[in-house]
């Protein structure tokens, strides 16, 4: 059908489909301001005739005709003359919502997780902390939903990460990544990413792994012939050194590794860790016995121009991997009955045992009980700690040497005598 054949309005159905094309594009009015468009090449449109909030004549495309039929074109015609009653501009309107679809695709997972793993790094958290969080994202996130639009990410796509983390046992992992998630898409939001957060509420699909067990570690009665086998180590100095120093201060094999000699008072016999350094991210001061003061005193002059306490010989880490410590303790025996962390729980055991004060080694150790994380007790109790650290080593010692009914009253009394001489202590600060 040619167009000058056209007598009824609106356009009929038979008359859509049959219209012909000319040499130039041309429009017929349906009514109203809609008009069916017809280009040479034969493709057929929609469009509205309308005046902009300006007072401009122009034009405003529906759709196709393969899209919509006449029925639906005017009614998508009468949401639009809506729109321009309320004085928006549909072109306008159409260009805005296009541009934010285009930003919504750049607001990718990729681009906000990259933004919060790099706040972390400048807020300083630990080496180990942003060595984590960057393994998650490489290995588990950015493979997944890196490419995703943040803003259609689901529930759904959260609870799979979750799962596929569970399948391969890492349970651990699972937990952190749950919190690393919701924290990425709580950046998110406040930076207007995303107006949703798709990882909430997974820790009540999440699977419960394997109960933990501990370190493996010693008890008192097995003491004297694990520490007359270090005493016969043939591992090299560092290793040595680093394995005694964790044993006699209760150290975190971790912050022993990274020890740096600008921490190490060997004057006042005190080790300052920074907070960067620590689980609990705050400074820890380690008195240290004279045991250790020894043992570094000598490594000083293999280690003492360098940075590091114990340096490492290969090109991977500046200091030695997690790895020596355990080593060491392996190649005299121990392997299984002991690891560098395990320490600590014959530590806390021993000293619990003797009387000790519990909060002197709670602080010792660096824990904080329930609830105290933000009601930290600063406290650091360093000349009590000093008298139990200094104890500590010398019962090793003693122990290591077959400690006699006589040397175990001594010590005895000095537990006691530290419980009187802390309590004038306190009152002289005060």
């Amino acid at each position: 059908m040619k167009r000058s054949e056209v007598k009824r309005r609106p356009l009929a159905d038979t008359v859509l489909a049959t219209l012909e094309p000319e040499g130039k594009v041309y429009r017929v009015l349906d009514g109203d301001g809609l008009y069916f468009r017809v280009k040479p090449s034969g493709a057929k449109s929609w469009e509205l005739r309308y005046k902009t909030p300006a007072g401009k004549w122009s034009w405003y495309g529906i759709g196709s005709y393969t899209e919509l039929s006449g029925a639906k074109a005017r009614e998508e015609a009468v949401k639009v003359r809506a729109l321009i009653r309320d004085g928006i501009d549909p072109v306008q309107r159409r260009r805005e919502m296009e541009a934010a679809k285009a930003e919504s695709m750049t607001n990718t997972f990729s681009r906000a997780a990259e933004y919060w793993y790099q706040r972390k790094v400048e807020a300083g958290r630990a080496p180990k902390t942003l060595t984590g969080m960057r393994l998650a994202l490489d290995n588990d996130l950015l493979p997944a939903i890196g490419m995703r639009p943040i803003e259609s990410l689901t529930h759904a796509d959260c609870s799979k990460i979750q799962e596929r983390i569970e399948a391969r046992g890492a349970y651990n992992t699972a937990e952190k990544v749950r919190v690393w998630l919701r924290d990425i898409f709580g950046v998110a939001m406040a930076k207007g990413w995303c107006r949703h957060n798709p990882a909430t509420e997974m820790h009540r699909v999440a699977a419960e792994g394997p109960k933990e067990t501990q370190y493996p570690h010693l008890y008192e009665s097995e003491l004297p012939d694990f520490l007359r086998a270090l005493s016969g180590s043939r591992s090299r100095l560092i290793a040595t050194t680093a394995t005694w120093m964790t044993l006699y201060t209760a150290s975190r094999p971790g912050i022993v590794r990274m020890a740096e000699w600008s921490e190490i008072d060997l004057d006042n016999a005190l080790w300052s860790v920074p907070a960067e350094k620590m689980k609990m991210r705050r400074p820890h001061l380690v008195p240290l016995p004279v045991q250790v003061v020894d043992l570094l005193r000598e490594l000083h002059r293999a280690t003492g121009q360098g940075r590091w306490v114990f340096p490492s010989t290969g090109p991977k880490l500046p200091y030695i991997s997690d790895a020596t410590i355990n080593k060491c303790i392996a190649m005299i025996g121990y392997k299984g009955r002991l690891t560098g962390h395990g320490s600590r729980h014959t530590f806390k055991t021993l000293v619990s045992e003797h009387d000790w004060k519990e909060k002197w080694s709670d602080r010792h150790l660096a824990h904080l009980k329930k609830g105290e994380e933000k009601t930290y007790n600063k406290a650091e109790h360093l000349g009590a700690r000093r008298i139990m650290t200094q104890w500590y080593a010398d019962y090793l010692d003693a122990l290591e040497a077959g400690i006699t009914d006589e040397q175990r009253a001594e010590f005895a009394q000095r537990v006691a005598d530290a419980h009187s001489n802390n309590v004038v202590e306190m009152v002289k600060r005060a």
